[in-house]
């Protein structure tokens, strides 16, 4: 599973390895990769897992991963960029990296790892998207526009499934506390002189139609993704599932 060294996707990582899944880490740098299979172990010394370092952001380290990679029959795209930005300061090489990383990744995976799984049978592909892909922030145009782009993605692939054991399906996460999130918020309340714990309440509270008034921990996203990933999801293909806090306020 891509990004999955820390936040969501270690979360993600750690839940299918409760459940006995074998699972293969990925994050930019060996030694985070290594950090986290180690961690992982250590809670469950039993854990089947194995890691793989790459940045997405570089398709000849992507082709290295690919490689690398064995039999897969479940793939969670769960790697991802987020910043906030003014649109007009965003530049083509910021723009370009963030679709090689939010989206492109999922795609290269999924060419790589579909085919398989269609021939074998049986497969789980689940793609972390975001809230944001449907209600895009107008100070992370670039984010949501590739949280767009992601569930379109979802939705074609599963396509390509008819009539298969093959899903695709993509969460629509909320606000949530990962690692990335957390690292923000301390950055600015530094800036701003200010707890972190009050900025952190704050930016819930701000949240108008959030119906949990509180950020997300990454293991609620988890537990839909481990859901999706299992036989259990058998008739859910196709869909984008909201896990979102009830921040969107459409009745789908």
């Amino acid at each position: 599973m891509s990004g999955s060294t820390r936040g969501i996707g270690y979360a993600i990582a750690a839940a299918l390895v409760r459940e006995g899944v074998a699972v293969v880490l990925n994050g930019r740098d060996a030694d985070s990769v290594g950090a986290a299979v180690e961690a992982l172990r250590a809670a469950q010394p039993d854990a089947d897992v194995a890691g793989i370092a790459a940045d997405f952001a570089d398709p000849d380290q992507v082709g290295r991963l690919l490689e690398e990679l064995g039999d897969v029959d479940i793939l969670v795209n769960s790697v991802g960029l987020f910043e906030v930005a003014d649109f007009a300061a965003i530049a083509d090489a910021q723009w370009q990296r963030y679709f090689d990383v939010n989206v492109m990744s999922g795609v290269r995976l999924s060419r790589h790892l579909l085919g398989p799984m269609l021939a074998a049978g049986w497969g789980r592909i689940v793609f972390i998207a975001s809230e944001s892909g449907v209600n895009v922030p107008g100070d992370m145009v670039h984010y949501g526009a590739t949280k767009a782009a992601m569930l379109a993605l979802g939705n074609g692939l599963a396509k390509l499934t008819r009539g298969t054991e093959v899903t695709v399906n993509t969460i629509l996460g909320g606000p949530t506390y990962s690692d990335g999130v957390a690292d923000a918020i301390d950055r600015i309340a530094r800036a701003q002189g200010m707890p972190a714990d009050d900025l952190k309440a704050a930016i819930a509270a701000g949240n108008g139609t959030s119906l949990v008034q509180r950020f997300l921990d990454p293991a609620e996203i988890a537990d839909l993704a481990v859901y999706l990933a299992s036989p259990r999801s058998s008739a859910t293909n196709g869909a984008a599932l909201r896990a979102d806090g009830g921040v969107l306020t459409g009745i789908l």
